[in-house]
């Protein structure tokens, strides 16, 4: 089973500049985290996951960097910084970066010099080229959406940008650029990180010549996104970056690696791959969208037996080959409760069962800020009180072809990333608590019922729920490291799999929806052979094991030895 520490930690995701105000500028910072890691350590989390925090001009929240050995000013010192790890190693918490190596900010003094002039010693530091028939070089669509392509009118040509034209990529081929983006993350080890999180690392490396997609934003396998998605040199680039600084360390690696199923996931965290430890999958993150081709804010009701096959695939397929990281939420994504749970009726129930299916899969669960107390989707009234970049291009981009605002409000409210970056909800006072002056986004309204102070002191809450979870998962090696097997896989309202290692087996039963139906135990496992770990509702007198009916999201995890030793 190659145990690693990576392997047994929980991770928990702090997007900075929504966690916690030291300041009372409206601003989340450095000190600020500080002041929660008792709270963090109480949940028993390891390792700490914190969302770009480098220098930047901030037009896509940080992960526009302009110096990235230099710490943003609202953020506060490289100091700060020095302090916040060092209580965490006395906390025995781990903390992961967030880096981008994709691309860099407009303001970096590299792009700077770069657009100066064509002649300059680093033009070639960003990918330059010239218009084609009035136009740009080709016809790939930006994921922020546009052209990917931006005409600067100094020296006239265009440089390249995948995400906003305030983010232009990094040129891989130049082997200058890979030597002191090497240079930059052995600077960071040295400081004594514990890992990275490798930002859009899948697109390092774009189709030589850049070539016309010829249906750019569809689903053939000539689109856009092809072009500059997981191509074979990437993998090439990750084992030089591994072999040369990251082997020399004890850290842990993720990629944020979409589009690829978990057989082209072993490339990256294959045994023996020297490339990383895990990549975040996003297959699940598209169930509610209607097509591959349509994005995803064309949002249609997801299906469980689909979740079920997906989760199954990546389980089966990694299993003793490589490592899975586990998640619902993050901060480009919706609430997990809000998109697979039902954040009205059965907020508490729901966000218990959705953490006890996250928590009891193999590879390591990432809980993103606010999931542990159950914080929901925001739906804010005006485009004006949102924040987010993607967001406000696609406001203006469906605005322009004459969609009605209720619609394109419609799907913003279901989708829109600004939904997992309102503020965390501490406690019920002004602003949540979060900041005693004006938070750059709203809070969402409903802070004084859903706040991390009421969890903390009620044993029933979501919060107290994913501490024992996490217990159980240090408890129990099954947990971790137990092969999984899919049960009842055409049951279109129950999700149920075990998990077995050497002599024990964890029964994991999830019921997806506020319907009551009856799960029926295996006939080859004995009622009086299972020990009850964890349910998020209180067992039933009297019940019969063998034909369960199952209450509104209910989650059960059952732990039985197979034979004894």
């Amino acid at each position: 089973m190659n145990p690693k520490w990576w392997k047994e930690s929980v991770v928990y995701q702090i997007y900075p500049i929504s966690f916690m105000d030291s300041n009372g500028d409206g601003i989340g910072d450095l000190r600020g985290i500080m002041s929660k890691l008792d709270y963090l350590q109480n949940l028993g989390i390891d390792v700490i996951w914190v969302c770009p925090i480098y220098k930047s001009p901030n037009h896509d929240n940080g992960y526009d960097i302009s110096d990235y050995c230099d710490i943003m000013k609202e953020f506060g010192t490289m100091d700060d910084f020095d302090r916040l790890l060092q209580e965490m190693h006395l906390r025995g918490m781990k903390l992961m970066m967030d880096l981008v190596l994709n691309h860099t900010s407009h303001e970096h003094p590299w792009f700077i010099e770069s657009r100066s002039s064509k002649d300059n010693p680093k033009r070639d530091y960003y990918i330059w080229r010239k218009g084609k028939n009035g136009g740009p070089p080709n016809n790939w669509e930006s994921y922020f959406s546009g052209s990917v392509w931006e005409l600067d009118p100094q020296t006239d040509e265009y440089y390249l940008h995948l995400y906003s034209k305030f983010q232009p990529d990094l040129n891989w081929d130049n082997p200058v650029v890979i030597d002191k983006l090497h240079e930059m993350v052995q600077w960071w080890l040295k400081k004594g990180i514990d890992g990275f999180r490798f930002d859009a690392v899948a697109h390092i490396v774009k189709t030589e010549g850049f070539p016309d997609a010829l249906n750019p934003g569809g689903t053939q396998t000539v689109r856009a996104y092809d072009m500059f998605s997981n191509l074979a040199n990437v993998h090439t680039l990750l084992q030089n970056l591994h072999d040369q600084v990251l082997y020399f360390y004890d850290i842990m690696t993720v990629g944020e690696t979409s589009g690829l199923g978990p057989e082209q996931a072993l490339d990256y965290v294959g045994d023996g791959r020297r490339e990383l430890n895990m990549t975040f999958q996003f297959e699940h993150m598209f169930l509610d969208a209607a097509s591959a081709g349509s994005g995803k804010w064309d949002v249609v009701p997801w299906s469980l037996l689909e979740l079920k096959k997906i989760i199954s695939n990546w389980q089966t397929v990694l299993h003793n080959r490589g490592w899975n990281a586990n998640y619902l939420c993050n901060h480009d994504q919706p609430r997990s409760v809000s998109r697979f749970g039902n954040d009205l009726f059965y907020r508490i129930p729901s966000a218990k069962m959705l953490a006890t299916f996250t928590h009891m899969l193999e590879g390591t669960p990432y809980i993103y800020q606010g999931e542990e107390i159950g914080m929901t989707n925001i739906a804010f009234d005006s485009i004006d009180d949102y924040r987010d970049v993607e967001t406000l291009n696609y406001y203006e981009e469906k605005r322009s072809k004459g969609l009605p605002e209720a619609e394109i409000m419609g799907a913003i409210h279901k989708k829109s990333r600004d939904n997992a970056r309102t503020p965390m909800q501490w406690d019920d006072g002004d602003e949540g608590g979060f900041t005693t002056g004006v938070p750059w986004i709203k809070v969402n309204s409903n802070y004084m019922e859903i706040n991390a102070a009421n969890a903390v002191k009620d044993p029933d809450s979501i919060y107290n729920y994913y501490k024992k979870l996490i217990e159980l998962r240090k408890k129990h090696k099954v947990i971790v490291y137990g092969d999984y097997k899919l049960l009842l896989p055409e049951d279109t309202e129950i999700y149920v799999y075990t998990r077995t290692l050497e002599d024990q087996q964890l029964l994991v039963i999830l019921n997806f929806f506020e319907r009551e139906p009856v799960f029926e135990l295996p006939p080859e496992i004995t009622p009086g052979t299972l020990e009850l770990l964890i349910s998020n509702y209180t067992p039933q007198k009297e019940e019969n094991l063998s034909y369960l009916k199952l209450r509104p999201y209910e989650a059960r995890v059952y732990l039985r030895r197979l034979y004894s030793v």
